[in-house]
Order: structure tokens, then sequence, then C-alpha cells
């Protein structure tokens, strides 16, 4: 043995001795008073620690009169040979565990060989540690500050465990010398006891074989439970019989008091309006445990307890909605456990976003003894107390990389060893939950979609038919007002043509009056009488002829005809048009004599090419050209106009061939015309199923591209 001067000591002693001298210092700190703190490793149970702490046992008392710290690792030796029950402190997380069962229903692992299980009954027994027990204030100072910066500076254990090192002194000889003789009665008789490890190898072979039988069963067992639940998940889309199938089968399979889901509110990834939500957290059987608003005294829960205020004050719930939440599933094994459904905690869990930021991660907490872990939390300590929580286990429930809940199981009136199988299958069982809710958000997701799809069908179905309705109304009037129209101009036509007739009949007799002679004046007036009637005459045929192929009246005279002589002949009708404004008319035939006979309404088409050529010489300056092309494809007639004309602006193509449509030009007020002879074109060449096109450039000139079909020998009407 190793000693110094303040009684301190060093050596390598078996657990059982190490747990009698923990032991020790809880009696110790009975007879020292109320005002004594001993902390054991189950402190650290709920945080994540470094790794040279999760081998670390130690217990520690403080007082202003005694204070004492024992601490022990196992040998190299027992590392190598001990999981983590042996350990005594539990941690578990999900990304770093491993189960010895999957979900996908392998076979569980059967151990390598039978000494391996072995280990598993006999080791604690077996295990030694290198154990230090010290009384000197200042290494105790030192290690409180350690196990301090462990926990959030915002938690009540950080503060409360920087109270406790600013009280260390010196211990007082009196009780330092009643620890002393209790130590010698405890430690002597234990000196010379070894560990005969060689006896328990001995013993008959059913006593090794029954831990590894009963262990198997027992991991098979996990195995069909864990497919049972997934295969619930598979065939059920309820996420409320799931979860209550779930948790019942695991309940009794584990024999837990309760079993709980604890359901955050930031859980923002799903819908928050579950229906298992909406029937558990009813007006009815909503309950808060120390529900009230913040600076205001807690309040008794169900009438019984009203929790002593902690240590130090509470500060403002400033992150309540980062961590809040409550339970929305429970079972219990007897109606006499209480129930905590719908508790919803808003005090005492605000201090602990590292416990949650540690779920976050994947991490399992398993808690043997809540008296030993949350020794200084007492708010939290109260409220265990008060539900009758005296181990647990919370597994995250994670969706989507978030912390969606918490699987919770309790044990109420014992501590409890929770072993690796447990702490494992319930992990596997908060993962496949997550699964379910994965599952069940999808469903809502699509019926949401679906039903989002069919109302805006609907919708657009309804806003279709209403503009359908507001379409054919429209057309209808449309209809009416362009065949009163037509009816009126036709009607006008007729009326005005039987007096415009007498008048260019009359006008040309006068200029051919054989009888006296007529003044140069006179003769003026009668020609431009005559020219008036006959462009009069020219107007109102088109008005007629546009409006019976609107009107639909218009009939085709289907006859067979000479391409050629049907250019020629409308060349030399405008060949005086063309001298008089010093124009060069030019025909340019590209057809095959033996495909030049064809078949459509020559009067047609010869009215098409003259409105053409016409308006061609119309808008051509003096000393212009105008070519007429004519050729032909398969059975479709080509005709092209190109002039060296004023040329047409591209923004102004469209209303080209509108009706009564005179392009804005600097040329307008100088030449005559309605704006009816490219309309009356374009429909002529589209009532022979053909299509018009035309190329301008301002200041070069334009080309016009006629494509007509050939017609059937029959007539047609429009």
């Amino acid at each position: 043995m190793l000693s110094s001067p303040d009684l301190s000591f060093s050596r390598t002693l078996p657990l059982d001795t190490f747990n009698q001298l923990g032991e020790l210092l809880q009696q110790m700190a009975q007879a020292v008073g109320s005002a004594a703190l001993v902390l054991t490793e189950a402190v650290l149970a709920r945080i994540r620690v470094p790794a040279e702490w999760q081998e670390q046992r130690f217990t520690l008392l403080v007082s202003e009169g005694f204070s004492a710290l024992l601490m022990g690792n196992f040998t190299r030796r027992e590392q190598q040979s001990l999981g983590t029950e042996a350990i005594g402190v539990n941690f578990v997380t999900g990304t770093n565990s491993t189960n010895s069962f999957s979900n996908s229903g392998n076979q569980p692992k059967q151990p390598s060989s039978t000494s391996q299980l072995n280990s598993i009954s006999y080791s604690q027994d077996a295990a030694e540690l290198n154990t230090r027990l010290t009384f000197n204030c200042e290494a105790i100072a030192s290690f409180l500050v350690k196990l301090r910066d462990l926990f959030g500076a915002d938690s009540y254990t950080h503060q409360n465990l920087q109270r406790y090192s600013q009280i260390l002194r010196t211990n007082d000889a009196t009780l330092q010398s009643q620890f002393t003789l209790l130590l010698l009665e405890y430690l002597l008789p234990q000196l010379n006891q070894q560990v005969d490890l060689t006896q328990t190898l001995n013993e008959p072979h059913a006593y090794i074989c029954q831990p590894v039988e009963d262990a198997l069963k027992k991991q098979v067992a996990q195995e069909r439970l864990l497919n049972r639940v997934t295969n619930q998940i598979r065939r059920s889309l309820d996420l409320s019989v799931i979860m209550t199938t779930a948790l019942t089968q695991v309940r009794e399979f584990l024999e837990l008091d309760r079993l709980i889901i604890y359901k955050f509110e930031n859980a923002s990834s799903t819908n928050p309006s579950y229906n298992f939500d909406a029937a558990y957290l009813n007006s009815d059987n909503y309950r808060t445990w120390f529900g009230n608003q913040p600076g205001e005294p807690p309040h008794q829960l169900n009438g019984q307890y009203a929790p002593p205020a902690p240590i130090n004050p509470q500060p403002p719930l400033q992150d309540y909605q980062l961590h809040g939440g409550c339970i929305v599933y429970e079972v219990r094994a007897t109606e006499t456990i209480p129930s905590v459904l719908n508790y919803r905690e808003e005090t005492c869990f605000v201090h602990h976003s590292q416990c949650w930021e540690k779920y976050r991660q994947g991490f399992t907490l398993a808690v043997v003894d809540v008296e030993k872990t949350y020794h200084l939390e007492q708010c939290l300590l109260n409220f265990l107390r008060e539900v009758q929580v005296r181990a647990k286990v919370a597994a995250p429930i994670m969706f989507e990389e978030k912390l969606w809940g918490l699987l919770i199981a309790h044990q109420c009136h014992d501590p409890r060893e929770w072993t690796e199988n447990e702490k494992s299958l319930l992990t596997a069982i908060a993962e496949q939950l997550a699964i379910a809710i994965h599952q069940t958000e999808l469903m809502r997701s699509l019926r949401d979609a679906a039903s989002t799809l069919t109302q805006e069908k609907h919708t657009l179905e309804q806003r279709v038919a209403e503009r359908t309705l507001e379409l054919r109304d429209a057309l209808l009037a449309a209809e009416a007002a362009s065949r009163l129209r037509n009816e009126f101009l036709a009607t006008i036509s007729h009326e005005l043509l039987t007096p415009l007739t007498y008048v260019i009949g009359m006008s040309s007799t006068l200029l051919r009056w054989p009888l006296g002679e007529l003044s140069q004046r006179q003769r003026d007036y009668l020609q431009t009488i005559h020219d008036s009637g006959e462009h009069l005459l020219e107007m109102i045929n088109d008005i007629l002829d546009l409006s019976q192929i609107e009107a639909g009246k218009a009939v085709l005279n289907i006859t067979e005809f000479s391409l050629r002589d049907i250019a020629e002949s409308t060349l030399k009708t405008l060949e005086d048009r063309a001298n008089q404004v010093q124009l060069q008319l030019t025909l340019d035939l590209q057809i095959d004599p033996r495909r030049d006979r064809f078949t459509a309404d020559a009067t047609r088409i010869e009215q098409i090419i003259s409105n053409l050529l016409t308006n061609a010489i119309k808008f051509t300056p003096k000393g212009g050209n105008v070519t007429l092309r004519l050729w032909v494809e398969e059975d479709t007639a080509i005709f092209q106009v190109e002039d060296t004309g004023i040329g047409i602006p591209e923004e102004q193509l469209p209303l080209l061939f509108e009706k009564f449509q005179q392009l804005d030009t600097p040329y307008r007020r100088r030449y005559e015309g309605t704006g009816l002879g490219l309309a009356l074109t374009k429909q002529l060449v589209e009532l022979h199923r053909g299509r018009i096109e035309v190329e301008s450039t301002v200041g070069i000139g334009s080309i016009f591209t006629v494509w007509i079909p050939a017609q059937p020998m029959t007539a047609c009407k429009s």
C-alpha cells in the first residue's frame, strides 16, 4: 500500500472492496449531516463524456467538515475483458452501438466461445481496479472543476458543483479519525482475501451453460419482437395503431413499469396535428407540470406534492420553443403506477440543452438510479420522484436528421441495471418508430398533394367551363355582329350598284357622244366622273366579295386553265397603269409547258394576281421594277410578286392583311385605297386552301408569295 501524509493511499483492489469503500463514504455523509454532497459516476450517465471518464469509477463526498474522493480505474487486463456493463456507467450511442440483432430478421449472433459468455456472469466479482483514496482538498477541488466543466454552464449541476468547490476545507480531525476507524474495519479483513477464479471455473458445466442458454433465448425473443414491430409498420399506415402496439409489446417483453413517447414541439418536419396528438392533447386531459408563468411559485402535481425551489433561481424560459414537448403515448404495467400522459414540462428541462443536443446526435441515455444521476438537479429529481421514476432509458426518435421525440422506459420503484441488449432493443424500436413516422408523413404528404391536385383540377375545370361559356357567348355575339355587318354591307353595296352603273354608263356615253363637240373642260369633268365611278365600283365589288366569303356564301368555279395565259392577261391589263408611273413590269415564267394546265377558279386567281400587282405598282416610286414570277411544285402553283417599293416596317407586318388597315407611313396620304385589297386577297387564297406570305425591307421593297394547291374539278363552297 502506498500512503501519503494526509492518510491518502493508492493500490489495486477488487471491485467488491471498491464498492464497500463507496458505501463507507455514504455512511460518512450521513454522519456529517444534510449539508454533505455525495456523487458517483452515475451523475455522468446523462451527458456525453470524454473517453478517459468512461472507464472511471468514483465516489465524491464534499462538506465543510469532511471531504474525500475515491477513484478507481479498471486494470489494463480488466479493460480488455470487461464490457460496458462491468464498468457500471451506461452509455449507448445510436451510431456506435452494435446490436446483436438487426431489422432484417437475421438470426442473432452467437458468441465465439462459452468462456466469453461466462465472463459476463462472474467478471464483475473478479474485476480489479487501480484505486486511489484522497482527502487532499486541492486534489478534490481540481476533480470538482474537471467534473463541473463536463456540464453546460447553464445547468444546475454546473452551478452547484461550482458552489461546493468553494466550501472545501481541511478535514476536521475528529471526523478524519472517525473515518479512519471505519476504514480499518472495512479494509483490513479484505487485504488477505483473493478471488478464487479457479473454483468458479471448475463449477459443474450446467452452471456455466445455463446463463448462455438464457441469454440466447432472450436474444432470439428480442429478434422476434423487433420483427413483429417491423411487420406491423409494413402492414399498417395508422401511426396511432403502430405506436400503441409497439409500446405494449416492448413494455411486456422488457417487464417495464412504464413506457412512453415524448414528442418535441419543435419537430417541425412532421405535421403537428396528427390524430394521436389531437386525441391526447385535448382540453379534458391536458396537463402540465410546473405549468405556471416564469417567476411564479410552482404548482402542485395532482394535488400531492409541491417541490421545493431549486438552489439557484430559474432564469426566464427563453429557449422553451426549442426544447419543449409533451408525452403523447404511454403504456403502464398497472393502474397503480401514476399516469404521465400529456404532461408538458415547462421548467426543469430548459437547462438541459446539452442533453437535447446529445440526443440529436443519436445518443441513448441509460440511468440506473435517478437519485444518483440527478442528485444536483433538484427540480428534475423532484419531478421524477413525484411520477415514480427510479431508473430510465431514453432513446432518440430521429426524423429526417431532426430530433422528433424520445422513447423512454421507466422503472418506477427500484434502481435497474440496464443490459446492453435492453438498450439496443429500445434503440432499434426507436429507429423503427422513426420509419413509421416517416412512412405516415409520406402518406400524409401524398394525401395532401392528391387533395390539392383534385381541388386545383376541379377549380381549373370550373374556370375552363366558365371561360368556355364566355368565349362561346363572345363568339356568338361576334358572329351575329359580323353577320349583321356583312348583310348591311351587301345590302348597301347592292343598292349602290344600280345608280353607280348609270353614272358610269352615262359618262361613257357622253365621252363617246357623236353629236356636237365637247370642250376640253367638259371632257375632263366627264372623265373624272367616269374614273371615280370605276374606282367606286371596284371598291364595292371588293366589299361584296369579302362579305360573301366571310358569310360562307362564296363559290369557287373550278375550271382547267393555262397559268401562262392568266399571268400574261393580268400583266397586259396593268401595263397602262405601270407606264403612267414609269415602272418596269416584268413577267418571269418558270413553268414547264407540260405542266401549264392547272385547276382552280381562274377568275379568283386572276383577281389575286391583280390585287398583288396593283398594290406593288401603287407603292413603288417612279423608275422602279415590279416582277411577277410563276412556277409549279408538284400540284401547287406558286405566284410571287416582287417590287422595289417603299417597304413595310416589321412591326406593321401583322396588320398587313387586316380589313380597312392602311399602314401608318409617310406615304399613307399620297395613295388612295380602303385597305381591302390585301385582306380580300388573303381570303381568296385561303378559299383555295392556300397560304400567302410576305417579306419586306423598308427602302428596298417587298416580296409577296402565294401557294395555291390544285383544286378538284367540282364547284366548292367556302
